[in-house]
């Protein structure tokens, strides 16, 4: 099978991160391959792009001609495309050199119709003694306890998941509504799209340990304000969520109640049995991220017309 790697970007800041993204799929192992590489309106990225990109044999390229959002600009790389399969790598990770070809061997050994894989963490800098591996999710990576190998799960990570093409878009590709633009960005990006596959076609996304994307952390997103913050506006994002899909039954309670169960007690033994400074950050830490995602969620909760601003935000 052909498969499309789509790769979006929309700053000139993260041309060099988008160059090695670009390239890591460039240097795939599997073949037939093409990579469509998807500019959100931004002129001056694109022209770089030309030049550094689109002469080369099985690269498709795009110029939004506004700003639309990384939603919009995945679904068009989708379009575009003529691979049997999209594959999706954000414009900040690499790609493993079997990424793809471990991909399509779970396509090729099931009825897969979606497949996500490992997102792995790649500190720019030192990891914060405060941050805690559970809250990976928090910065797109995979955490502990996210899915055993092989296991049906609701949704992966954007830097790394996949589709049958005809699959993803008679699903209706990304909803606009959600995902990064500008300085807006409603987090539940890739959870809509799978949902709208399993009710077409009765399956949810197959994820495998062997299809494994480096995803890369800059510094900012080792600041704990940053981190707070985000966290809010994941507890917000849950809330549309609810409000977008009422009869989703999400995946966040039984994580929360994993981490509370579960991770919370280890933690906790452990600042007992092996005390460090760093230990006992890390759950409070995970006490705050939270208490942050519950104060965004509850915050949606009373906002009055969510749905409604959500829906006209492309106005």
């Amino acid at each position: 099978m052909q498969v499309s790697v789509v790769v979006c970007t929309y700053a000139m800041d993260r041309y060099d991160a988008f160059t090695e993204a670009v390239e890591s799929a460039l240097a795939q192992t599997y073949d037939p391959l093409e990579v469509v590489l998807v500019v959100d309106g931004n002129p001056e990225v694109y022209d770089r792009v030309q030049e550094d990109f689109c002469s080369r044999d099985g690269v498709v390229c795009h110029n939004n001609d506004e700003n639309r959002g990384i939603s919009y600009s995945r679904t068009k790389g989708a379009e575009l495309a003529s691979g049997d399969v999209v594959a999706m790598i954000d414009d900040d990770a690499v790609a493993h050199e079997d990424w793809i070809a471990e991909l399509v061997a779970v396509y090729e050994s099931t009825d897969a119709v979606a497949v996500a894989g490992d997102v792995r963490p790649d500190w720019q800098t030192e990891r914060p003694k405060f941050f805690p591996e559970e809250f990976y999710w928090l910065v797109g990576c995979v955490e502990p306890g996210f899915a055993a190998d092989g296991e049906e799960i609701r949704n992966g990570y954007g830097s790394n998941i996949s589709f049958r093409r005809d699959v993803f878009l008679e699903a209706g590709g990304y909803d606009t509504h959600t995902g990064r633009r500008g300085d807006k960005h409603i987090q539940a990006h890739e959870a809509p799209v799978c949902i709208r596959i399993r009710e077409l076609t009765g399956k949810g996304v197959l994820y495998t340990d062997d299809a494994v994307v480096d995803h890369k952390l800059f510094d900012y997103r080792g600041e704990f304000r940053w981190l707070v913050f985000r966290s809010f506006w994941q507890g917000y994002s849950k809330r549309v969520m609810d409000l977008l899909y009422p009869n989703e039954d999400g995946d966040e309670t039984d994580y929360l109640r994993y981490l509370v169960l579960d991770r919370v007690p280890r933690r906790l033994n452990g600042c007992v049995t092996k005390p460090s400074v760093a230990a006992v950050l890390q759950v409070l830490t995970i006490l705050v991220f939270t208490g942050a995602v519950g104060l965004g969620y509850l915050y949606a909760l009373v906002t009055p017309g969510l749905l409604e601003k959500v829906e006209t935000a492309d106005d």
